[in-house]
């Protein structure tokens, strides 16, 4: 009797072992969707695009891109926290799923509990400039009259969540440096007001001010990221520049799934995109939008999560910024 009853629960595990096998081979049965929580047109739609055709591929089924923009990228994600765990609704996201819990009063779900991180895609870094007629040429220079006028030096950015808002308060609790924050609906309409000076001083996506570097009408101090970057050789790292160690801050994108997602489907994604992300295709894609191709585990992108959240919810405490 005991015997035979051990054999029928072995039969009734092996059963639901292979039947979440079948599950995994089957999926996907139809059309996956990428969630991007912002506007079309942006970095996480530019790189959304592009692994939405390297996996239709793989996976054998149309992957289409679809809008959620607003909230500070929060509708997005929370369209995805709701969604069924079935791998079918996937989202594209960065840095807002590591300080928008800090930023928000109350948030519909948590990006820590609901959501399942797949992959990290790409990191992008952003370059401190000046307008050249702030007349500083270091970044030590920057911060010394960024202390003895507090407040008078302006720059702009999408808004609290952003890397360069993010870069911009780093470098204040480490410094002690006053800044004051313009918030804009995107990049480029600071960037065109930073040319002007109208804000004298940028914490710029590295592609978006690049251009104007090799013009001349903005100067580059420092870049955001912990090494240089290829693209600007010459200038140094925030770290290099004022000898303290660790300053560091790049935005990032990935891909997440709303938690519960079987593991064997999460597995599957971050397997199809991870080879995606060798393709020297998509890599000069996801280059000339200004990231650095990560790709690795879904444990390493879930640390990452976790470190960025835990770390910059300080700064933001520090910097006393909240959206309600």
């Amino acid at each position: 009797m005991h015997h035979h009853f051990l054999l029928s629960i072995a039969a009734i595990l092996l059963t639901a072992s292979l039947q979440s096998i079948s599950f995994a081979q089957q999926y996907p049965t139809k059309p996956v969707k990428i969630i991007v929580a912002a506007t079309p047109g942006g970095t996480g739609d530019i790189f959304a695009r592009a692994i939405a055709l390297k996996l239709q591929d793989a996976l054998g089924k149309p992957v289409l891109v679809e809008y959620k923009p607003g909230a500070a990228t929060n509708i997005g994600s929370d369209f995805v926290a709701k969604s069924a765990p079935d791998g079918y609704t996937i989202l594209i996201n960065g840095l807002p799923l590591a300080v928008n819990p800090a930023l928000f009063a109350n948030m519909s779900f948590s990006p820590s509990k609901d959501l399942t991180p797949i992959i990290e895609v790409a990191q992008m870094l952003n370059v401190i400039t000046v307008n050249p007629a702030v007349g500083v040429k270091s970044l030590k220079e920057l911060v010394e009259l960024a202390k003895k006028e507090p407040g008078k030096l302006n720059y702009g950015s999408p808004g609290a969540g952003s890397s360069s808002y993010l870069a911009a308060e780093l470098l204040g609790v480490k410094t002690g440096a006053k800044f004051t924050h313009v918030a804009y609906q995107g990049n480029a309409q600071a960037t065109t007001d930073h040319i002007g000076g109208t804000l004298q001083v940028g914490f710029v996506n590295l592609p978006v001010a690049l251009q104007f570097v090799k013009n001349g009408r903005l100067m580059p101090l420092a870049v955001t990221s912990a090494k240089r970057s290829p693209l600007l050789p010459d200038v140094p790292t925030v770290a290099e520049a004022l000898g303290i160690p660790d300053y560091e801050l790049t935005g990032w994108f990935g891909l997440l799934a709303p938690a519960h997602t079987p593991p064997e489907i999460v597995a599957r994604l971050q397997e199809e995109t991870s080879r995606a992300l060798k393709d020297p295709a998509l890599i000069e894609i996801i280059k000339l939008a200004g990231g650095d191709v990560v790709g690795g585990s879904s444990a390493q992108f879930d640390a990452q999560l976790k470190k960025d959240t835990e770390r910059l919810t300080k700064v933001i405490r520090m910097s006393g910024a909240s959206i309600n």
